[in-house]
């Protein structure tokens, strides 16, 4: 067994405009290998990572404290302390997390962390590869890059 106290862990800052937030990976810090979990910090009128899902791994979150949304495939849906919400490893588990309140939102992203994974951005027109680490892990990546989901290529490249 392994543990760790929150307080230990140094925040990773995250600022790319209106996506910026802080982000404690409390699974790392125990060597966790099949299960991810992070703290999130998001200050008020702040988004998370821009809207995706992932096609091998299923999160969830719980929220801790403070009042937001979730942007999901069906719309807004609203966030408050002690929710908690799951994220199928599809289209429908589609999100973006969204502090609209007045004071910081603080929230727990757990998922498994399955390998390879392809992660999509639709309103992004994107899709990530993740090949030898999982999105989150720590481990070196086999292969991994970010592609536009238009450019097409055959398979014998003609």
């Amino acid at each position: 067994m392994e543990k760790v106290n929150e307080t230990a862990v140094d925040w990773r800052e995250y600022d790319r405009g209106e996506t910026a937030f802080r982000r404690k990976e409390l699974s790392n810090a125990v060597g966790a290998a099949d299960l991810g979990c992070s703290l999130y910090e998001l200050p008020p009128g702040m988004r998370s990572w821009p809207y995706h899902y992932h096609t091998a791994n299923e999160e969830a979150l719980y929220v801790l404290a403070g009042d937001g949304q979730l942007r999901t495939e069906d719309g807004p849906e609203p966030l408050t302390a002690g929710d908690y919400v799951s994220l199928p490893a599809d289209a429908s588990g589609g999100h973006r997390v969204v502090n609209d309140g007045e004071d910081p939102l603080r929230y727990l992203a757990i998922s498994t962390m399955n390998d390879p994974d392809v992660t999509i951005y639709p309103e992004m027109g994107t899709f990530g590869v993740f090949v030898g680490a999982p999105p989150g892990g720590r481990d070196e990546r086999s292969f991994h890059g970010y592609y536009r989901i238009d450019d097409e290529t055959g398979y014998w490249n003609e």
